[in-house]
């Protein structure tokens, strides 16, 4: 028997009966046995956030809404996974440790394993580059639902330890992701709908009507120029990132100089298109080529600049999922990694493609693996990504990837580790305790 919402818990052994007034009751046949002490008082909610999280486990018993958010990921997980397996996807899961952490732009943590000699080993950024080597060896439909890692920033939206979902299709094409992807979110919104109608219904209702499809589609380069009211230069040449910061001042915008091209195109993107997607879901399609280096490229007609076959779904301003056709070409795939690789010279960054020395002349590396396996023939394939705390922010209708964590951001995590047993905060309550 549970007892004043998961406090002390009792055992009671008897026979159901009535009383005679009707009411069910037990006969008991024994005296209670305690299950489970509880020695601190339940409060009536967690008033401080930080506490909210040293004391998760209060926060779940006291707040509904903590713990239907958490419910509410486990549920959106799953549909993931189900929505995929129904489409013929199969699911492998692929190494968290390696010696080069590739698939994407960022700084990973990087430790160490005696049985490599030394050598550092790095914790995975994303899955992408061992997803495609299963491509290439035969698995045209795979997917992997798992943690990343980013030595990173913590803020609203981003933490160092994530859970990501990527998916990769032989043979499917820009076209056929974005359909795909309308089809996963308006469903998920549908399902998460119904969860929230029947059993999560501390969490605020999901209007249907916002993700139905077809979702706005937006082309990056056209957009931005629209915005900054001048063309851009050609995002090929060498002397493009110069260029691009003198038209900004020119025309009275502020730029970064010590920015790269991609990270200025990137903050251009985030200023004037991505809020576009506070009123409707938006797809913003064909990045320039130095923003996607391992995605397929062409000119495109209407800018004569050299784009990539990439989209990225926002939804509320914030970024949802990422998809493109693969680079399938190791000739095209090696020089992509080399221009990235020398738009990157902090040697604290462990790419997919090793950083290339500062002194001209020497040797730029690049993850010959990767191309190897390209060599043996990866087909015309399709990748996505959608990381899944953002997905349960939006359904769930949070501002903050914490709550969506099941014990918060690691500033959150390290203070757990770090609490003493009497250290409860200040008058050593937690919020407003119960009589």
């Amino acid at each position: 028997m549970n007892t004043n919402s998961r406090q002390s818990l009792l055992a009671l052994k008897g026979k159901a009966t009535r009383t005679s007034t009707g009411e069910l009751t037990i006969l008991a046949t024994g005296l209670p046995e305690l299950l489970s002490p509880s020695l601190v008082p339940l409060p009536f909610q967690v008033l401080d956030q930080s506490l909210r999280f040293h004391n998760r486990h209060i926060d779940l018993l006291t707040n509904r809404k903590s713990v239907d958010t958490l419910r509410l990921r486990s549920h959106i997980i799953k549909y993931i996974r189900d929505f995929l397996h129904a489409r013929d996807f199969l699911e492998f899961q692929t190494p968290i440790l390696a010696e080069n952490a590739g698939g994407a732009v960022a700084r990973p943590f990087v430790t160490g394993f005696e049985g490599t000699a030394g050598r550092p080993l790095a914790m995975r950024i994303a899955p992408e580059l061992w997803l495609k080597r299963l491509v290439v060896g035969g698995v045209d439909k795979v997917f992997e639902l798992g943690p990343s890692f980013r030595n990173e920033g913590i803020d609203q939206t981003h933490n160092p330890e994530f859970t990501t979902c990527e998916f990769y299709s032989a043979y499917a094409s820009l076209p056929d992701l974005i359909r795909l992807t309308e089809e996963l979110i308006s469903g998920a919104a549908a399902h998460c709908q119904s969860l929230i109608t029947t059993k999560l219904d501390s969490l605020a209702p999901i209007p249907p009507s916002e993700f139905s499809p077809p979702f706005q589609q937006l082309e990056f380069i056209p957009s931005l120029e629209s915005a900054l009211k001048f063309p851009l230069p050609d995002l090929e040449s060498p002397g493009a990132l110069e260029s691009l910061i003198s038209l900004l001042e020119e025309n009275g915008h502020a730029a970064d100089k010590s920015s790269t091209l991609p990270k200025l195109l990137d903050d251009l993107a985030a200023e004037y298109i991505e809020p576009l997607s506070l009123t409707s879901p938006i797809f913003i399609t064909h990045h320039p080529v130095c923003m996607s280096p391992l995605s397929k490229s062409f000119i495109c007609p209407k800018t004569n600049q050299h784009v990539s076959a990439r989209t990225e779904l926002f939804i509320d301003g914030m970024e949802l999922a990422n998809m493109y056709e693969e680079e399938n070409s190791p000739f095209a795939q090696r020089e992509k990694f080399i221009q990235q690789a020398t738009r990157h010279r902090d040697p604290s960054l462990r790419l997919e493609v090793p950083v290339p020395p500062a002194e001209e002349g020497d040797e730029v590396l690049i993850d010959e693996s990767y191309v190897h396996a390209l060599e043996s023939g990866l087909p015309p394939t399709g990748g996505w990504g959608c990381g899944v705390e953002r997905l349960v922010m939006l359904f769930a209708g949070t501002r903050r990837i914490s709550d969506c964590l099941s014990f918060g951001n690691v500033r959150n995590v390290v203070g757990v580790s770090s609490l003493g047993r009497g250290d409860r905060g200040g008058d050593g309550k937690v919020g407003e305790e119960r009589e």
